[in-house]
Parts: C-alpha cells; sequence; structure tokens
C-alpha cells in the first residue's frame, strides 16, 4: 500500500510555535519518523505541505489512482475550507483527517470540522502519534 501525508497552513512552523500544543519535533522530523514506521510495515509513504489552499486541492485531487489513503491535517482551513471539503468529495481515496491537538478541548472555533463528513475517520489529540494511528487505521 501507498499512502499521502498532506499538512496544511502553518504546519511548516511544527517545532517552532506553541511547542505547548504541537510539540518541539520539526514536520521533517515526524516526516522521518513516519516514514521509517510505514516502510517498517512494508507500505510506501510520500510528504506534501503547503500553506495554500489551492495547492492543499491540487494534491488531494492528484492522488487518485496513486495512493490507498491519505492522512490529513489541514490546519486552520480545516475549519472553514469548502474547496478542500469538496475535493475530498471528489475523489474515490479515502481520507483520514488528523490533528495533533485536542481541537474540542481548545478554542471554540476550532471545534467545528467542515471535512470530517467527507473522511473516512477523525484522529486528534495525540500529538505525533496521531499521524501513525491513521496509517495504522488503513491496515488494521
Amino acid at each position: 500500500m501507498k499512502f499521502l501525508v498532506l499538512n496544511g497552513v502553518n504546519l511548516n512552523m511544527t517545532g517552532v510555535r506553541e511547542k505547548g500544543i504541537y510539540g518541539g519535533e520539526t514536520l521533517e522530523q515526524i516526516n522521518a519518523e513516519l516514514k521509517q514506521f510505514c516502510e517498517g510495515q512494508g507500505h510506501g509513504v510520500d510528504f506534501a505541505q503547503t500553506n495554500l489552499e489551492g495547492e492543499l486541492c491540487s494534491f488531494i485531487q492528484n492522488a487518485r489512482g496513486k495512493y490507498d489513503g491519505i492522512v490529513l491535517n489541514a490546519g486552520a482551513f480545516t475549519h472553514y475550507s469548502y474547496a478542500i471539503r469538496d475535493a475530498i468529495a471528489a475523489i474515490d481515496v479515502p481520507v483520514v483527517e488528523v490533528h495533533m491537538s485536542n481541537v474540542h478541548a481548545r478554542e471554540e472555533f476550532r471545534k467545528k470540522s467542515v471535512l470530517t463528513e467527507v473522511c473516512k475517520g477523525e484522529i486528534l489529540g495525540f500529538g505525533k502519534k496521531s499521524y501513525k494511528l491513521a496509517l495504522e487505521s488503513f491496515w488494521l
């Protein structure tokens, strides 16, 4: 199996911003750990990060026929991007929505996701382990 791990807006600042929420590891360090994890299970994985909403839609659309699943942390786009929601709904590749923090225990605006309804599932609140749990959901 092959997977795509997509990270959206501001996640390139992981390890720099709000370390108490997102931890001190960079996104590159987290991705390296996820690559080792997937390869250890016999699966392939690619990574992409963008701060641009349309580019995230393009990554999702271009996943058709290439990937068995997408792990998506859309960042703040989660709460208002109907464009990303529509991109997910338009493809036949299952998507698991991921958040490192427990968004339901944070600010009110973070509690609503416009993406969840079109995703296979949602995993949140386990820090970087949220990504591993999402990946495992595809082969367990």
